[in-house]
Formats: C-alpha cells, structure tokens, sequence
C-alpha cells in the first residue's frame, strides 16, 4: 500500500513546477527581447533624447509609485490585446495589416514601457513582489544570454553579423 506524500512535499513539487514553468516562459520571453532589441534600440535612443519625452519623465519620476505602476499598466492594456489583434490579422490570411498592427504593438510596448519603467524604476522597486520579478528576470537573463554565448550558434551568428558589417563598411567606402 503506497501513502501519500505529505501535505507539504506536495505543495513544494507544485510549486517547484510551476517555478520551472514560469522560468521556461521567462527565458524564452528574454531571448525574443535579446533578439528583437538591437532592431529598436536606435529608435528608443532617439525617442528618449526628445525634450517631450524628458519632461514626460521627469514628471513621471515625481509621481507615487502607485501611480507608476498605474501608468506602467495602461501600455500594457493597449498594447497586448493589439498583439492578439494583430496574430487574428494574420490567421486571417491579412498578412500584411496583421503583421503592421503586431509590429507597432510591440514598438509601443517597448519604447513606452522601457521610459515609464526607467523613470520610475527606483520607486517601482519598493514593491517587494516587483522587486522580486525584476530580480528574477534579471537573474534568468543573465543565465540565457551566458548559455547563448557559449553556443556554437552564437558563434556562427556573431561571425554573420561581423562580416555583413565588414561588407557594408567596404560598400560604403
């Protein structure tokens, strides 16, 4: 006759599961953003120099942190139903205003999210929970990009990438 584990081992394998999970989504989540951000990086240098977007901040950075993370949610509340649209779009063999639709979704997300969580990061981090997922996310980079880089297809990639450059540079010369 087998018993059952007790009450707390179980709890503990459910929760180690769904930490397993949530660390599988995480990571697969972080790799897209490594991949997809060299793309928008010049566009969010450029939009975070505008003098509008600086006083946007600064006010932001004034406010409580509740208030942050309110207007930290309101993109989001936009933004991630438009992915769906978008996804819908292109199921709906309208590829093209599916995929323009997914694209500035994301774009807006980005470059929106990224000023109101760099202007109010310091407060946000008071949150206990968010400090936490921050963390954590922050921790689960640092093992992706460190397991991508000692892959061979990192090497093949970067080797890519340095003589695409190398080509264009003789090009523009």
């Amino acid at each position: 006759m087998t018993s059952a584990p007790p009450p707390d081992q179980g709890r503990f394998g459910l929760r180690r599961a769904l930490m397993l999970v949530l660390q599988g989504v995480l990571s697969v989540l972080i790799l897209i953003d490594e991949v997809v951000r060299p793309l928008y990086r010049p566009i969010a240098g450029w939009v975070s120099q505008r003098r509008l977007v600086a006083q946007a901040e600064a006010f932001i950075a004034r406010q409580p942190r509740l208030a942050i993370l309110a207007l930290l949610a309101i993109p989001f509340a936009i933004a991630e139903p438009l992915k769906l649209v978008g996804l819908v779009l292109i199921a709906r063999e309208q590829v093209g205003l599916g995929a323009t639709v997914l694209v500035l979704a994301h774009l807006a997300s980005f470059l929106i999210v990224e000023r109101i969580y760099h202007a109010g990061r310091e407060k946000l981090l008071t949150y206990r929970w968010l400090n936490w997922i921050m963390t954590l996310l922050d921790g689960l980079r640092s093992q992706m990009l460190a397991w991508l880089k000692a892959s061979p297809v990192y090497a093949v990639a970067m080797q890519t990438r340095d003589a695409i450059r190398r080509w264009w540079g003789a090009r523009s010369a």
